[in-house]
Formats: C-alpha cells, structure tokens, sequence
C-alpha cells in the first residue's frame, strides 16, 4: 500500500502524465530507441507471424495494410517478402527506418477515410499511456502519482467522473472486488476508437497482452522493458512504460465508434484458423529430404512459440470490421472466447 503524501512536490506527477513524456516527449524512449532492441514481438519471432498477417489481407481483400506502431518496419517488410501486393504503410512517432522498401509509405498519424484496408495494432495499446489508482485506508479509489526520477510513488486525489464511470463498468474497485489497484484504459478505449473512425470501409486488429473484466490483475499490470528484460517502471526515458490491455472495454470502444462485426479471442486461435501449425514433418524426411526436414523442424519450432498458451499464443486478437463482415477464416473457425 502506498502512503499518501502531503505538500506534494512539482515533480510529482499522474502515470499517464509521466509515462507520455517519458516514452513520447523530447528524447523520450520513443524518439530515441526501436522497440527490437529491448523486448520481442510476434513479428521478431518468426516470419509465420507476417505469413498470417498476409493471409488475413488476402481474405480482407485489402488493397492497403496498415501498420500502427510500425517500430522499424520488421512487420511491413516481411509482408513484402511474402509476396503481399498491397500498398504498406507504417504509422510510428519514429523516423522512417532506414532500408526500408521505398514503395513503403510511412508517415507519424494514420490518414482518415481508408477503405479496403486492414489496419494491424500489434503491441501498440499496451504503450498508450494510463493513469493508475489504488484503494486507500477508507477504501477510496486515488490517483497514484509517481516521482519522474526514482519511479517512487505517493496517492493523490480522486480521479475525474468519466475515469470513475470506467473504473465503475470495466475494472470495479468496490469492496465486493479483489482489486486494490488499477490501470485507467480509457485512453487506450479513445486511442482504439479514432483508429475505427478513420476507415470507411475495412477490417481493424489489435493484438496485445490482455485481461476481461473477469479476471483482472488485482494489482495491476505495470512494468518496465529495458534490453529484453522486465525492470522497475521508472518514468525517466530510460525504459519502456507499459500496461496489459483490458480489450473487453476496447472492444465495446470499437462498437460504439460503429463497428459492423467483432471478435475477441486468442492469438493461438487467431493464428491456428489464419494456417500456422506446430506439425513436426514426417521422420523419413531427415533421411530423404534433410535440407527440407530442417527448415520444417525450424518452422514448428516458431510456431510453437507464437501459439504457446502461456506465451505469445496467450496475446489477445481484438478483429473488429466496418462496412463487412468478419473475413471468412475468422468467422467460420472462431467462437468468440472470454478467457485470456
């Protein structure tokens, strides 16, 4: 539990406050560093990941795929060596990478009015950032505020109505709840809901570390990722700030930003329906087809990781449509799941 403070100094701020200029600011994490070089992606562990990606816009019939959260284009340029004909685009506050494929757009804010188009957010809610509040002594939800400098942390005051109205419907803090803190995802919820807004006619995806209403972390989720490890989350640029994702409250975001479809499910299901597999080939072939044998082995071997249950398979698939339906590999093979 944390003490509340009094004569709270200038250099206390809120978490949402603190973590956009540590991450976005002036020589924020983001402006200074790409995300490859301090934790792995689904994107970095196998090309499969790309391989599915094409799938779904082969069965969107998308003309554009649309990275949100590019980092330096590992996504998009696996897509084009997968053969993929659509135009590619990478939103990311970085610079353009350098290499990348010069029939590649990239661009700081994704354009409006996109049509035939699948958008793909993966692993970008998890950074926006969110206020957190803990339960105090008389059991009244605060703001936590947070020292810039050390990551040390005291309570403020109350949160505004429309936090309370969130904390109320997606992450309740009530006596009858477990939860004794908890992370404000109504940014994330506003964040999803303009990337809906800005496609007329497409199919929008997040894939992102996640929990429901159900289950949430009775403490939170907040964390620190320097050099592919988890470190103490100290706003200070020096690390990446981020939170799980409570995509049940994204989801309904979407809704209500005039969604026509949804599903909310797992990567492992996700992936398995898009045509990833973990099959070992037949034996024989290490004998007969060795070359072939090992590419096949090395193959599984990825694919067991993006489908673990308790890995990466684990990630949730937020696929929501406007304008259409559900592609067909979706809707046909994927019952909506509640579990994480």
């Amino acid at each position: 539990m944390i003490n509340a403070g009094e004569g709270l100094a200038l250099a206390w701020r809120t978490w949402r406050e603190a973590a956009e200029h540590a991450l976005y600011g002036p020589g924020g994490f983001y402006r200074r560093e790409q995300p490859a070089g301090h934790f792995r992606t689904s994107v970095h562990v196998s090309t499969l990941f790309a391989g599915a990606v094409a799938q779904l816009a082969e069965a969107c019939r998308a003309r554009t795929v649309v990275d949100v959260g590019a980092g330096r284009g590992e996504l998009l340029v696996a897509l084009r060596q997968h053969g993929i004909g659509s135009t590619l685009v990478g939103v990311d506050v970085s610079p353009r990478p350098p290499g990348l494929p010069t029939d590649v757009q990239w661009t700081a804010q994704l354009p409006d009015q996109l049509t035939d188009v699948l958008v793909i957010a993966n692993e970008w809610l998890d950074d926006v950032p969110v206020d957190v509040v803990e339960v105090d002594a008389a059991g009244h939800a605060r703001l936590v505020l947070v020292d810039p400098a050390s990551g040390a942390e005291q309570l403020g005051g109350e949160p505004d109505a429309a936090d309370v109205e969130w904390l109320a419907r997606w992450w309740p803090l009530d006596g009858a709840a477990p939860s004794r803190r908890a992370e404000i995802g109504r940014p994330r919820d506003e964040a999803w809901a303009d990337v809906v807004r800005r496609v007329h006619d497409g199919v929008v995806v997040a894939v992102d570390y996640y929990h429901l209403r159900a289950d949430r972390p009775p403490f939170g989720s907040l964390t620190g990722y320097r050099d592919g490890r988890t470190v103490p989350p100290i706003p200070n640029g020096s690390c990446n700030i981020t939170a799980h994702v409570a995509l049940d409250a994204c989801e309904a975001a979407g809704a209500a930003a005039g969604v026509r479809a949804s599903l909310l499910t797992t990567q492992r299901q996700a992936l398995r329906a898009l045509g990833v597999d973990a099959l070992l080939p037949p034996r024989e072939f290490a004998v007969s087809r060795p070359r072939e044998y090992l590419d096949a082995v090395a193959r599984a071997s990825q694919a067991t990781e993006l489908l673990d249950p308790s890995g990466l398979g684990r990630f949730g698939w937020l696929v929501q449509t406007v304008g259409r339906p559900l592609p067909a590999p979706l809707a046909a093979f994927l019952p909506p799941t509640r579990s994480p």
